[in-house]
């Protein structure tokens, strides 16, 4: 089954027809994008990614995890943005016990964060991943630098080197020269790939195959991914339809976009989705806003806004169809809670009713909503539909009039940032 999309609490929101006028505004787009004529088009190297990234980088990481795993209890991951949201995501995701944990810094400048972190180098054997394409960012910079101190307290000469792992550019930049100037190992960010589509270059690939993910699948998951999302025919091609159905319902006052899940495990791939579409779209007074729930929970804590509330939100929920282990819910002969009525039925049967009454509930209150449902929680399936979305804002983007695939708005509080702390 791959990845579905469903429609149907869409109907007297956006019609087929709608949809289908906008087949020449994404045969466009997708020409933009693959002869890489668009705005931004020195940072379209994830179109093509998954096709292009070598079976040799993921054999050499795979053999760098078991040496790692080897001599490690635990990974420190260093980044932030797009060096830190696809890691945690991908992680969380898949859920159960990695190879090796991953313990993150890098993505705020905490001193209860950054104290955990240090003691966790104090107490465990680790391996450092430290990930920044300049390595001049603030938050990651001043962690690797405290992380670094750390690490060198504790391990001297080759074995020093053989625990911190840089990834960034190939030949400039600070972290490149820490890198040559110590011998740390060092993988490279491509040039023609921004942070937050990074996740399938070393960016991401080197701390989940650390971690022990299956790398493999991963990347035949975006390979997969990018066959089946190049389709120009929008009628068979459900990223496209994605992306045309925002514009859509975006032209019609539907200005944030609620990206809503019944499996916790998806709680964080919504954080990398927001920061996909958020700086991909934000620009020029324009752009639809990224939020997101995670279900049943937040019915009771954001459920009224969602039922009564502005009717300027439409809502994507992101389900997963075969969802692990049945948990059965047993017999009460006393019943006192009248729930005797799902005895025997699968825990997540019942979820799946929640997400149906509660779509259903949302459509009438006036939330257009869609569905797209995972056949399953693996590292085949994320990876597609990481290249969904990706694909997705890309096209979408394009539609905007916008170019999605720089964050002019990021660089203003870095200025004045620099400027308060004295740095040049």
């Amino acid at each position: 089954m791959g990845i579905t999309l469903s429609t149907g609490f869409l109907k007297n929101f956006v019609s087929t027809e709608e949809i289908n006028a906008y087949a020449g505004a994404v045969k466009k787009a997708h020409d933009e994008l693959h002869q890489k004529t668009g705005a931004g088009n020195d940072y379209l190297g994830w179109v093509d990614l998954p096709s292009k990234t070598p079976d040799a980088l993921v054999a050499e990481l795979t053999a760098l995890a078991k040496e790692v795993q080897a001599h490690s209890e635990a990974i420190i991951s260093i980044g932030i943005g797009g060096s830190y949201l696809g890691i945690r995501s991908t992680l969380e995701f898949l859920g159960g016990n990695p190879a090796l944990p991953v313990y993150y810094a890098g993505h705020n400048m905490s001193n209860a964060d950054m104290s955990r972190v240090l003691k966790v180098i104090a107490d465990k054997k680790v391996t450092v991943v430290v990930i920044s394409k300049s390595g001049t960012t603030t938050e990651p910079a001043v962690a690797f630098r405290l992380v670094d101190a750390a690490m060198r307290r504790k391990y001297s000469g080759e074995e020093l080197k053989k625990r911190i792992i840089c990834v960034t550019d190939a030949k400039k930049g600070a972290l490149r020269q820490i890198a040559d100037k110590n011998g740390y190992r060092a993988y490279v960010i491509p040039d023609d790939v921004g942070g937050r589509f990074s996740i399938l270059t070393p960016v991401g690939l080197v701390p989940l195959a650390l971690a022990g993910v299956d790398i493999k699948a991963f990347v035949d998951g975006f390979r997969a991914g990018e066959k089946e999302y190049s389709q120009t025919d929008l009628s068979r091609n459900i990223c496209y339809q994605y992306a045309a159905i925002r514009n859509i319902l975006y032209k019609k006052g539907k200005c944030i976009e609620m990206m809503a899940s019944f499996y916790p495990n998806v709680q964080y791939v919504t954080e990398w989705w927001k920061q996909l579409y958020g700086e991909s779209e934000g620009k020029g007074g324009q752009g639809i806003f990224p939020a997101s729930t995670i279900l049943s929970t937040d019915l009771h804590s954001m459920g009224q806004l969602m039922q009564d509330g502005m009717r300027n939100i439409f809502e994507t929920f992101v389900m997963i169809d075969k969802a692990g282990d049945a948990v059965l819910i047993p017999n009460d002969p006393l019943d006192i809670d009248k729930f005797n009525c799902i005895a025997g039925k699968d825990l997540d049967w019942v979820n799946k009713q929640a997400y149906h009454a509660t779509a259903d509930a949302h459509y009438e209150g006036g939330v257009p909503n869609l569905l797209l449902t995972l056949e399953r929680a693996d590292a085949f399936h994320i990876g597609q539909l990481y290249y969904f979305f990706e694909k997705g804002v890309g096209i979408s983007g394009y539609i905007l009039g916008v170019n999605p695939f720089d964050q002019p708005g990021v660089e203003a509080y870095k200025k004045k940032m620099f400027a308060l702390l004295g740095k040049k």
